[in-house]
């Protein structure tokens, strides 16, 4: 072993931290023009440095239970039945091929970061590198590369749908995608399809800061409602509070809520006072206050963390999407870009040296 699993986060986000400042005062990549050569390099390097990655270490959550699993479920043929119909099917079909977990986690890590590049690449052409690091330096990026793989495959399949919304043959086969490698996604795909339907984005603010409202009255009746349409894991998460069940801290997650917050006054600056007319960035900023909307109202369910993620995958592209989007060069969100990434990375970086 190389690299401790202990340090193996710190490594990561020591390195992105590198890459950025570089990337930053480097006029090729963070100006007009940009060749993809160093981003692809960056995602080469992803790829092995977390499909290699001690796959017994309790460091990485649910990786040592795949490891562990590995070869225990029988593959007989393909099964209708299974809860996320690709996910599961490809995982046993592999435990079958191949004796060593490895390989499936190198290929889950090129679907995580290979999307989420194409998603980056199809959003900022012309910032390609800046952007992809943004998404690296994201609060859970590192942790559902490793932890929850399952939602983060799902979602950077399903940023790439958001990428192509505007040509429905390759958008509609990747929402399908994500929805089959984890079936959470079904709150995002509707939410996605509620855009195409609702476009008031007044009732969207106001919806949010009505959810957000019921979470500070501490009110579990949506909670408790949402888990009568869900299977029995769902139930089981929304359901349960305990905070020794999961090793994590539920209850009202202040500290969840102002990170949300962020996006949420940035959308909320752009659109009603800089006025922004972006119909990619409408659909983004939508759909996120109605799932983190709804992360909210069952915030005091045990795994709140990953029903936040339904939204947080957006963060980073929420977040910086209006900095190169508005072509005022004058404008305070364009010219300070950069102070905006870097209190973003730093942020991750005292959340994960300090606050954990």
């Amino acid at each position: 072993m190389i690299i401790p699993d202990y340090l193996y986060q710190y490594v990561y986000l020591l390195i992105i931290t590198f890459l950025t400042v570089i990337c930053m005062k480097n006029k090729r990549v963070s100006g007009d023009y940009e060749s993809p050569v160093s981003s692809i390099l960056l995602v080469v390097f992803l790829i092995l440095f977390i499909g290699f990655r001690p796959t017994h270490s309790y460091y990485f959550g649910d990786t040592i239970n795949y490891a562990n699993w590995w070869g225990l479920i029988p593959y007989e043929g393909f099964d209708f039945n299974a809860e996320n119909l690709l996910f599961d099917n490809l995982y046993r079909y592999m435990a079958e091929m191949w004796y060593d977990v490895t390989e499936f986690f190198i290929l889950i890590a090129i679907i995580y970061f290979v999307f989420i590049w194409l998603a980056c690449r199809k959003f900022f052409p012309h910032h390609t590198m800046l952007a992809f690091l943004v998404y690296l330096a994201a609060f859970s990026t590192f942790a559902y590369g490793t932890n929850g793989i399952k939602a983060g495959a799902a979602a950077s399949i399903f940023l790439l749908a958001l990428a192509y919304r505007d040509t429905l043959y390759m958008s509609i086969p990747l929402v399908l995608l994500s929805w089959g490698f984890h079936h959470s996604m079904h709150l995002v795909i509707g939410a996605y399809v509620l855009t195409f339907f609702f476009k008031n984005k007044k009732w969207y603010f106001y919806g949010w800061l009505f959810c957000l409202m019921m979470a500070i009255g501490h009110i579990t009746f949506f909670q408790n409602l949402f888990a009568g349409f869900t299977n029995d894991n769902g139930a089981g998460y929304l359901t349960s509070s305990s905070d020794t069940a999961w090793g994590g801290k539920s209850g009202f997650r202040i500290d969840f809520v102002i990170y949300s917050a962020m996006p949420v006054l940035m959308g909320y600056y752009v659109k009603y006072k800089y006025e922004l007319e972006d119909k990619l960035y409408d659909i983004l900023l939508y759909i996120y206050l109605t799932t983190n909307g709804i992360w909210m109202l069952c915030m005091y369910a045990e795994f709140t963390n990953r029903i936040a993620y339904l939204s947080w995958f957006m963060y980073p592209i929420l977040l910086i999407y209006p900095c190169f989007a508005i072509k005022e060069y004058q404008h305070p969100l364009v010219m300070n870009r950069n102070k905006y990434i870097m209190y973003h990375l730093g942020f991750t970086l005292f959340m994960t040296f300090i606050y954990y």
